[in-house]
């Protein structure tokens, strides 16, 4: 009866595994553009503060390239993750500092075959 009730209790857990998004938050972390776009889909949704548009993967890139030379990342910190009530897309809200601003970073991505895909990246500023 025990070893039952700690696996009822363990299924949860091991179904709710977050995705390793490690070089999505060391790509942020470094203002690295083309680290980050092997992350990005075929098309991403980009929104930086008051622009939004779907862009190709080369483009994105070079959007964000842009984004880092005016706005150098001094550090990137995820805040928080999680999954879709689906459980086909995840999240995560990150919080990244440049000499001058604060912005939330909000991220959509979808697992493609054990790779998380950005989907969708959206920079606020605080």
């Amino acid at each position: 009866m025990k070893k039952l009730l700690f696996l009822l209790l363990l299924i949860p857990t091991v179904a709710m595994v977050q995705p390793d998004l490690g070089g999505i938050t060391q790509a942020l972390r470094s203002g690295n553009a083309d680290a980050l776009g092997n992350f990005f889909s075929d098309n991403v949704e980009i929104a930086l503060m008051n622009s939004q548009d779907r862009y190709s993967k080369s483009d994105a890139v070079r959007i964000m390239k842009s984004f880092f030379m005016k706005h150098p990342v001094g550090n990137y910190n995820p805040v928080h993750q999680g999954v879709s009530k689906g459980g086909n897309l995840y999240y995560a809200i990150g919080e990244m500092k440049s000499s001058a601003q604060t912005y939330r970073v909000y991220l959509l991505l979808e697992d493609k075959g054990g790779k998380y895909i950005i989907k969708q990246l959206r920079v606020d500023q605080e």
